[in-house]
């Protein structure tokens, strides 16, 4: 009965594949130009592809874990992919996406719950905490992929597009997740590493890094400064600020802006 139960709790979720066959479809039609509208097809595109990839995010928390000591994520369902699991779906899928949507910022997310007391050694509490970000360091590494290897023949030109923003998401949520703010993944890392007091004194602070980190990119200099990061990232893979800029202008489809990005 454990084993069989064990299994279930693993089972990939219909929500995920279902996820997954949307992102499928809606990149084939950007690739293909099969689509009416290919704004409308790049928004939907890059939406389950970012859902996919927030979902993988909190898997790579939840697996970690699981083999770091704490049996529970199973039966939570935290291993089945399933967005619907999470303890703060709010935070974990809707939040990120509408901020995808208003902003383009890839804001990550949060939250798989993880019975720390079950784990044992500090290398296995940071390892668990960025697992999450590393994930979205690797789904930008796919992403660039034909970028840095010269590999963009054949590729359409939307696709392209789509690609870049893509990975400008991936970017900007793995190095906003990497910073050592209560809350965040990055200072779940470090966090094991403090001194007892110190982490008594920071706890109440966690709820508010998040909000805290949020208000401060809606300051211009802040916001300008945090995505020349992100750029001189993209261009270290490959990826021209056009390309990037171009993937938002066509993923703002409702917006109807025409200019340098022309998709012929």
């Amino acid at each position: 009965m454990g084993h069989e139960g064990g299994r279930g709790e693993r089972r990939i979720s219909s929500v995920f594949v279902g996820i997954v066959a949307v992102m499928a479809v809606t990149g084939w039609a950007v690739w293909t130009g099969y689509a009416t509208s290919t704004g409308l097809a790049v928004f939907l595109f890059v939406t389950s592809a970012w859902i996919v990839s927030l979902c993988l995010h909190e898997y790579a928390h939840a697996r970690t874990a699981l083999h770091s000591g704490d049996l529970s994520v199973g039966a939570k369902g935290y291993l089945t992919l399933n967005p619907l699991a999470y303890t703060h779906a709010l935070l974990s899928i809707v939040l990120p996406v509408l901020f995808v949507i208003l902003g383009g910022i890839g804001l990550p997310g949060g939250a798989v719950y993880i019975e720390r007391d079950r784990i044992r050694g500090r290398w296995r509490h940071s390892l668990i905490s960025a697992a999450g970000p590393l994930t979205n360091v690797a789904f930008a590494v796919v992403c660039t992929a034909p970028f840095w290897l010269d590999a963009l023949d054949g590729v359409p030109r939307p696709f392209r597009y789509a690609l870049a923003f893509l990975a400008l998401l991936q970017v900007s949520a793995a190095i906003l997740n990497f910073l050592p703010v209560p809350g965040l993944d990055g200072y779940g890392v470090i966090e094991p590493w403090l001194s007892h007091r110190v982490r008594r004194e920071v706890a109440p602070l966690a709820p508010f890094g998040l909000l805290a980190v949020f208000a401060l990119l809606w300051i211009p200099a802040v916001n300008g400064f945090f995505f020349d990061v992100v750029y001189a990232v993209l261009s270290a893979l490959g990826v021209g600020d056009l390309e990037s800029y171009c993937g938002r202008d066509l993923y703002r489809f409702w917006q109807d802006t025409e200019g340098l990005c022309a998709t012929d």
